[in-house]
């Protein structure tokens, strides 16, 4: 009789859940240290910093992995556990944490993803789509007409939502029209990562950098917008040297009509509630304050509840952001030394390509949110916080094109590809990911050092 050979892959699982759990018996052992130790022991004070220390990078490898084997938590509850630990231990009080939340942040985020519901809820991105259909004739035109559409509305309107919203819409619309969908749903994703640098509320790390930093609209869209602008030209370019069969030949395009669902007055009201919100934010009202007003507003209709418009937000990210906020605050809290600081400044972060490349490799291995984090007491001593900040918003953004991991919009267009039966490898990422980063990073640190 045959032996039943070892199951090799539990290995991975087993080792997880020890450091889990070994992470929080460091947690606990720091908590109830003051209670056991006298008051001026040292011993307690240096467990909070060991605890601080393993709680923060035992976060940040579960967030850069997503996972962790063998249990079923996601980011958002990763960030969470990772928070409670940090005050179990006692490197935060919970008032700390609670300061810790900045919810400017919280508050512009839920503003925005209110209005994208809104639109998308009303009918509006699915008439966009049939329009793109009835009037590109050509593929590349066509590419070109996606790259728009997802980059200027990124540009706007948070690109993780968007890519929630197009993906389908333009797998729909390639299948259609009997095109390989690949190419345009990288189109989707690279664009929209490119497209939401122009603007505070392109993006999650963007808009935290407008919180932190309070630098104005039009002055951040100013800086970063002409960088967006030639990176969605390149991404067309790129996209169309990669895919030469689909984009150089004399294809016509020719679908029939299909029959879109929408609201008329829902249409016209989302489009109008856009368009004010964005005058808002260049005629210099607070993001935050604007998308809060403006999603509240079009909460007020009698044709369609509220509770549709709740479930398309995303409610675990901003969960993940409260936890993330609390994680890195409690880790400066217990471990921000001025020996720490200075071996950072060897780093020379006060030089534009040095802060860029570190911002580039950082936001590749632990994501772009968790990056801007890490970097926000390293950049606010700098002799010119501003530029350091629109640095790291460039940098941290284009990143995101690098590997189809480097953001949750990339993942985002895999994953509803993969339910639709396209399958989008690593590798047609890469090849197009990679070199549009290195270009669009060189660009930018160019244009903002020059």
């Amino acid at each position: 009789m045959r032996q039943k050979a070892p199951d090799r892959n539990r290995w991975p699982i087993v080792l997880s859940v020890v450091l889990v759990g070994v992470v929080v018996a460091i947690a606990l052992v720091a908590a109830l240290a003051p209670e056991i130790l006298p008051a001026e022991d040292p011993v307690g004070g240096e467990g909070r910093k060991v605890a601080a220390g393993v709680i923060f990078i035992g976060s940040y490898l579960a967030l850069a992995l997503g996972r962790i084997p063998g249990l079923s938590i996601d980011r958002a509850g990763i960030a969470l556990v990772g928070a409670g630990l940090m005050v179990a231990s006692g490197a935060l009080s919970m008032e700390d944490a609670y300061r810790a939340v900045d919810l400017d942040t919280i508050t512009l985020l839920l503003g925005m993803m209110i209005v994208v519901a809104s639109l998308r809820l009303s009918g509006f991105f699915a008439l966009a789509n049939a329009w793109i259909m009835a009037h590109a004739r050509r593929p590349l035109l066509l590419l070109g007409a996606i790259v728009a559409t997802s980059g200027v509305f990124s540009a706007f309107l948070v690109n993780d939502a968007i890519c929630l919203v197009l993906a389908p819409l333009v797998l729909e619309l390639t299948l259609a029209l009997g095109r390989r969908p690949i190419p345009y749903l990288l189109a989707v994703a690279m664009a929209s990562n490119i497209g939401s640098t122009a603007t505070i509320t392109g993006n999650p790390q963007n808009i935290m950098i407008g919180s932190f930093s309070h630098i104005p609209y039009v002055e951040f869209a100013f800086a970063l917008a002409p960088i967006a602008l030639v990176g969605l030209v390149l991404t067309v370019a790129l996209i169309a040297l990669f895919y030469r069969d689909e984009f150089f030949g004399e294809a016509r395009l020719e679908a029939a009509p299909i029959k879109v669902a929408f609201n008329r007055f829902l249409v016209v009201r989302a489009a109008l509630a856009t368009l004010v919100l964005i005058a808002a934010f260049f005629a210099g009202v607070a993001p935050a304050k604007a998308a809060i007003i403006i999603g509240g507003l079009l909460l007020l209709t009698r044709r369609v509840k509220s509770r549709r418009i709740y479930a398309q937000i995303d409610w675990s990210l901003l969960l993940m952001f409260a936890g993330l906020f609390i994680i890195v605050v409690g880790a400066q809290h217990a471990l921000l030394t001025p020996d720490l600081i200075a071996g950072v400044g060897r780093l020379h972060l006060d030089r534009i390509p040095a802060l860029g490349a570190v911002t580039a490799v950082l936001s590749n291995i632990v994501s772009n949110v968790p990056a801007v984090l890490m970097l926000k007491p390293f950049v606010e001593p700098l002799g010119n916080p501003d530029k350091a900040w629109l640095v790291v918003a460039m940098a941290s953004t284009l990143a995101g094109n690098f590997t189809v991991l480097g953001s949750i919009a990339n993942l985002i267009v895999v994953q509803r590809a993969s339910a639709s039966g396209v399958t989008i490898s690593f590798w047609d990422y890469f090849k197009i990911g990679a070199p549009l980063t290195l270009i669009t990073l060189l660009i930018g640190t160019l244009w903002l050092w020059l």
